[in-house]
């Protein structure tokens, strides 16, 4: 198998922000591998937060590509991703590319898109639809990121918090949209205590769920909000591999597994089965992506409860098309063969 990769930038529509900073572009890292005349792609969107840059992506590529190599088999996913961890510690954005583009090429190989080879009727519609995600900013400016992306056809929104304005953001932009599903995500920037009262009012606005309330390493705080919010409480940051999934069960109603966290399809398939074992929903999530690597992740649908894959929605130009979403729903039956990535 030949592998090789690429860095592309990614500039966004408009600029992003959460609680830790704000984002214009991105950089992800596109892995292409070839066997058979037939080309799989992945990509990393590495992430700061869990220690990875694009740097070190490029850095682990002649690593992983030669336990690809060593391997020598399109088909022996596991045995890529059991090698791939005993070869390189954490890392989860880089082996996510590579195990990513193996899932595509297999499915090519086969001529079966990559739902069908997990085993599930991706096509018959009962999917759930990617939320849109309006990053923190000024209320009037988040109001209008709500409305438009409701008229697009959006009918689930992501609000991201953080702020001294949270209040005065989710009552403005619940008065904008008030037919929406709202979520939001604190990213970490609450204590216990201010997530609590969040949570009591944000169950007055209809919010259907919490997202990383407190802090990753606050599993005590963690579960305090747990106990005392009337709103399922969803973990991001302290949740990233089915190892992680005990720790947060009796925390948490839902975990948000990101394949950039997981290290790909293969191991994500494992922690949503590990937190299905523990009675939690699950919710497959992004960062700022392809769709080289959103592709992937839409694959996972029919496994799961809730939806947040709107990394290349978010982009003003994406190298790579992937699979059709129109008003927020993925069509995994327009996907012929493996994850439905292709350069345009």
């Amino acid at each position: 198998m030949n592998v090789s990769a690429e860095t592309v930038e990614l500039t966004l529509d408009a600029p992003f922000t959460i609680a830790r900073g704000t984002k214009t572009t991105v950089e992800n890292v596109v892995v292409s591998i070839e066997r058979d005349g037939a080309t799989g792609y992945g990509a990393a969107a590495p992430s700061p937060r869990y220690g990875e840059t694009t740097a070190t992506v490029e850095a682990l590529v002649p690593e992983l590509r030669s336990v690809v190599e060593a391997v020598d088999d399109p088909h022996a996913r596991r045995a890529v991703a059991d090698r791939m961890a005993e070869v390189v510690r954490a890392n989860p954005a880089a082996k996510a590319a590579i195990d990513i583009a193996l899932w595509d090429l297999t499915g090519k190989l086969l001529g079966e898109p990559v739902y069908r080879l997990l085993g599930t009727a991706g096509a018959d519609g009962t999917c759930p639809p990617t939320s849109f995600t309006v990053g923190l900013d000024d209320t009037a400016a988040m109001v209008e990121r709500a409305e438009t992306a409701v008229d697009a056809g959006h009918g689930t929104l992501k609000l991201k918090l953080g702020s001294d304005r949270d209040r005065r953001i989710v009552e403005a932009v619940r008065d904008a949209v008030p037919g929406a599903t709202i979520r939001v995500d604190a990213n970490e920037a609450w204590e216990p205590a201010e997530a609590i009262r969040h949570c009591r009012l944000l169950e007055s606005h209809g919010v259907e769920f919490v997202e990383q309330p407190v802090p990753a390493g606050d599993l005590a705080g963690l579960k305090r909000v747990h106990d005392r919010s009337p709103l399922p409480i969803a973990v991001d940051e302290s949740c990233r591999t089915a190892a992680d999934v005990p720790s947060v069960a009796d925390r948490c109603d839902i975990v948000n597994l990101k394949l950039m966290k997981t290290g790909g399809v293969t191991p994500a398939v494992d922690a949503i089965a590990t937190a299905r074992a523990h009675g939690l929903e699950a919710m497959c999530g992004c960062m700022i992506e392809t769709n080289a690597s959103i592709a992937a992740a839409a694959q996972l649908l029919p496994l799961l409860d809730y939806a947040d894959l709107d990394g290349s929605l978010l982009l003003a130009d994406d190298p790579y098309r992937g699979v059709p979403v129109r008003s927020g729903q993925f069509d995994l039956g327009a996907v012929e063969a493996g994850t439905g990535a292709a350069p345009r």
